[in-house]
């Protein structure tokens, strides 16, 4: 099965069809590092990861580009204001929170993207946009001399085919002041200094000193690092509009083709309400990854399908600890029964089929973990009746799977960061413990083997024989 996913442009599945064969250019909207990261940019941020690592194992070579927006109206608000030397510049503010950005991604096993270029780093290909928008019609200085830019929607006759909203249902842009604007909808390219912000935030322009606009940003960054046309732009799906919506149009405008396919992921809520300051239901990354191992977060965060509204509830990391147990005890299970009978259980670079057309079907990852499981659920069926053939057939097909979700329990990045140095200790005492007990039920000792049973009992330790093993557990687990 080819490649499907669901275009919002078009309002339909479509197969994927690269404009270079075997490659797929992609631009995700990233940050503005205003503030601290929540559990939306971390859910956002890992759907992406999961596409470029499906597109990858079918065979793309894949170009992930996210942008890092270090100049924006909010970041010079919560910065020094000029003649402020007690604050904290807006440059430093801004690299303060990507680095905190940077980290959550690492520690959820987010890829790093193949480019990641600041805002700041392309002001000269925005400015070249811009003129090229202006030369054509569809842009246009302030009058009042304020050096402000901005895009003349009404000059754009499909401006609003993203979200399917016709130009008089428009609320007007409130991005800059509206004064100088022929239309309230008419969006700012290009921000003219004010008074009360650092000369340090303004740029020399045709116009005058000052910033680009939120918009032009992606237009030109898309541009300058995957070309003029490239396959895929994905983004949440609050950005739709105004951000994606007015990026097409002065694309677009410019006359660059953009982006072949528009990809957004759905939002997360809180108890079935949406996360808000006013609400105080807001989840920072950093206490959300606080409360379960980072590899349990990226369960979680991975269940649902991308393009579904995410709510989380009370108890949800539990329910996604609990399911990852069973998936990580299997895989040490069938280790441990096929090392004993000495039968190999090589990795497999292929996942199963069922899982491939549910990752090939628009990234439907509550299928594949249906797959998963249900892989995890037939391999114990046959630990448990030595059929160790078949339990290693079974033990491949997990690994490829959970290798390709990113959530190998046996990958150095999740040893890290698991339950910490005391359950490591734990696991190796007990481990010896079992293999002394086995020691002295193969010489017949079977007191001794009692012994080590009762001990472990009473340190909270229950132990079950199968046919594969002995299995152990903190007792009331």
């Amino acid at each position: 099965m080819p490649v499907r996913l669901y275009d919002s442009l078009e309002a339909r599945l479509r197969e994927l069809e690269p404009l270079v064969p075997g490659e797929v250019g992609m631009y995700v909207c990233g940050p503005t590092v205003q503030s601290s990261p929540h559990i939306g940019h971390l859910r956002s941020a890992l759907v992406y990861d999961l596409w470029r690592r499906w597109l990858g194992y079918r065979g793309y070579r894949v170009t992930l580009v996210r942008n890092v927006t270090d100049i924006d109206d909010k970041i010079l608000a919560f910065a020094a204001k000029p003649g402020d030397t007690d604050g904290e510049q807006w440059w430093a503010l801004a690299y303060r929170y990507e680095l905190e950005f940077t980290n959550a991604y690492n520690r959820l096993g987010i890829l790093p993207p193949t480019y990641e270029p600041r805002a700041t780093a392309s002001v000269q290909q925005m400015q070249e946009l811009i003129q090229r928008l202006i030369d054509a019609g569809h842009a246009y200085p302030a009058p009042d001399g304020s050096g402000d830019v901005y895009f003349d929607t009404l000059s754009w006759p499909s401006y609003g085919s993203l979200t399917r909203q016709a130009s008089a249902d428009m609320v007007a842009a409130e991005d800059a002041d509206p004064r100088g604007k022929r239309d309230p909808r008419d969006f700012a390219l290009w921000k003219g200094r004010k008074e009360d912000e650092p000369e340090s935030a303004s740029w020399p322009s045709p116009w005058g000193p000052g910033r680009p606009g939120w918009h032009i940003e992606c237009s030109a960054m898309s541009a300058r690092y995957l070309g003029r046309a490239f396959d895929i732009h994905g983004g949440g799906l609050d950005l739709r509009f105004p951000h994606h919506e007015n990026e097409l149009a002065q694309s677009t405008a410019a006359g660059d083709a953009f982006a072949g396919y528009w990809v957004h992921n759905g939002l997360v809520t809180v108890d079935g309400q949406k996360m808000s300051k006013s609400l105080g239901n807001s989840i920072f990354a950093a206490d959300f990854l606080a409360e379960a191992r980072p590899v349990v977060v990226r369960y979680y965060l991975a269940a649902t399908h991308y393009r579904s509204t995410l709510d989380y509830h009370q108890g949800a990391l539990l329910e996604a600890d609990a399911a990852y147990e069973r998936i990580r005890t299997f895989l040490d299970r069938s280790a441990l029964a096929l090392e004993r009978a000495g039968v190999g259980s090589d990795r497999a670079d292929t996942v199963p089929a069922a899982f491939a057309d549910a990752l090939d079907d628009d990234l439907s990852t509550p299928g594949a973990f249906a797959v998963l499981h249900e892989t995890v659920r037939t391999g114990n069926a046959a630990l448990d009746a030595r059929n160790l053939d078949v339990v290693a057939e079974r033990r491949a097909e997990v690994l490829a799977m959970v290798r390709v979700l990113g959530i190998d329990p046996g990958d150095p990045q999740w040893a890290s960061t698991g339950a910490g140095p005391a359950a490591d200790a734990l696991r190796a005492l007990v481990e010896r413990l079992l293999e002394e007990r086995q020691e002295a039920r193969s010489g017949r000792d079977f007191a001794r083997a009692d012994r080590i049973r009762n001990d472990l009992a009473e340190a909270g330790i229950a132990l079950e024989d199968t046919p594969a093993g002995t299995q152990w557990s903190i007792d009331g687990e």
